[in-house]
């Protein structure tokens, strides 16, 4: 059986719309929806059958709202519901382990590009070994796409560009995959955008590319990712790419890029051993100030 897209439900704005975006990407991929409502609980919340009945009613409640949600946007999905018991980073990863993709919500800033991420979102962002994707409050379909001639939005127009952040230093097949079949799916064009920066004089050696000058940077690296993607771009050939290096911090370089993306697609290196598990500064910037969603890929 085909694992399910997941969205995790709590009632909020935010999860509805990860709801709707999880359905419509459910049925891209020709999967079924699954809702996960989790119940946060504790100690002092097992009080009497009185309170745990209360907390059941809640539950159904909000999985209902999602579902009635989720079904005015996308009549032909196949939904499924489940209620969970937290603590709800541990659940959600539990959902993400069974999910072909874990979708959840993120309220975006007022007036500004970006989001708050929760401290439960960042957790299961970090720890998830499957792909994690966070959608802003506002988010709808029609933001996925094109304009319409005269600049109204549609949803019957094109998809907008998916883009790649890629290190291709340390190039990962998974990250890369995700991206093309994201593309595919939408029949989109990829945008894979690799950051460089001149390194410091002390810390080069003999014949090293920091040798050369910028231009000469710039055409090196365009070269190393042409290399890298050439295998993808036989893979997908029906896919149009366009590769972007730029001199900059990564950071700020794939916030720009990503501006009027339908996705961006970036990875994040699991340390083997680490005590608190985190995202990665380039993953971090993504995740708060990137407007569109933001696919998170785990790699070792």
């Amino acid at each position: 059986m085909l694992t399910p897209v997941t969205a995790g439900v709590d009632g909020s704005a935010e999860s509805l719309a990860a709801a709707a975006w999880a359905a419509r990407e459910a049925e891209r991929r020709d999967r079924s929806l699954r809702l996960v409502h989790v119940r946060n609980w504790s100690p002092r919340s097992a009080e009497g059958e009185s309170a745990d009945a209360v907390q059941r009613y809640l539950a159904r409640r909000v999985l209902r709202q999602a579902e009635e949600h989720v079904r005015e946007a996308c009549p032909g999905v196949r939904v499924l519901d489940e209620h969970s018991e937290g603590p709800a980073t541990q659940a959600l990863l539990r959902a993400a382990d069974r999910a072909d993709v874990l979708v959840l919500g993120s309220r975006g800033l007022s007036g500004l590009t970006g989001f708050l991420v929760g401290s439960v979102a960042l957790g299961v962002v970090a720890r998830a070994t499957r792909p994690v994707v966070l959608v802003r409050a506002d988010e709808e379909a029609a933001d996925e796409h094109l304009p319409a001639e005269g600049g109204s939005a549609s949803t019957r127009t094109g998809y907008r560009d998916v883009v790649l952040g890629i290190d291709v230093d340390e190039a990962c097949d998974e990250v890369i995959e995700f991206a093309f079949e994201a593309a595919r799916l939408r029949r989109a064009r990829l945008r894979v955008v690799h950051a460089w920066q001149a390194p410091l004089p002390l810390g080069l050696g003999p014949g090293e590319i920091g040798l050369m000058n910028d231009p000469q940077r710039a055409e090196e690296w365009q070269g190393f990712l042409s290399a890298v993607l050439q295998v993808w771009r036989d893979k997908y050939p029906e896919i149009e790419v366009v590769e972007t290096v730029a001199e900059g911090r990564a950071q700020s370089v794939l916030v720009r890029a990503a501006t009027g993306a339908s996705l961006l697609v970036v990875g994040h290196r699991i340390a083997e051993g680490a005590l608190s598990p985190r995202t990665g500064p380039v993953t971090h910037a993504a995740i708060h100030h990137v407007g569109c969603p933001v696919a998170v890929i785990s790699h070792q």
